[in-house]
C-alpha cells in the first residue's frame, strides 16, 4: 500500500514541477505584461479622462482604451509614470475598459 501511495505522490510531484516549468515559457509565448493599471475614471472640463500608472519600473507600457461605437485610443506610458489621459467629450461614451498592449 506504501508503494502505492509514494508512486501516485511522486507522480503528482513532477505534474507540478512540469506545470510550474512551462508557465514562464506561456508568459513568453503570447501574453501581455500587465503594467498598465486604471487608477481613476474622470471629468473636468467638458473632457473625459483616465488617470493610468505604469507599474512596470524597467519599461515602457502600451495601452488602448476601448469606447463604444467609436475607434480605440491608444498610447503608449514611460516607465514608472502616472498620467491622466483624455480620451474624449462628455458628450460622448465613456471608455468601456483599458487594455494592456505589447508594444
Amino acid at each position: 500500500m506504501r508503494k502505492i501511495v509514494s508512486i501516485a505522490l511522486t507522480g503528482a510531484v513532477c505534474g507540478a514541477s512540469l506545470t510550474l516549468a512551462a508557465a514562464p515559457q506561456a508568459v513568453a509565448a503570447g501574453h501581455v505584461p500587465r503594467c498598465v493599471k486604471v487608477r481613476a475614471f474622470f471629468n473636468e472640463g467638458g473632457q473625459r479622462y483616465v488617470r493610468l500608472t505604469n507599474l512596470c519600473a524597467k519599461r515602457p507600457a502600451c495601452y488602448t482604451i476601448v469606447i463604444p461605437k467609436q475607434g480605440e485610443r491608444r498610447g503608449r506610458l514611460p516607465n514608472g509614470v502616472t498620467k491622466d489621459v483624455r480620451y474624449g467629450k462628455t458628450a460622448g461614451p465613456r471608455a468601456l475598459y483599458v487594455k494592456n498592449v505589447s508594444c
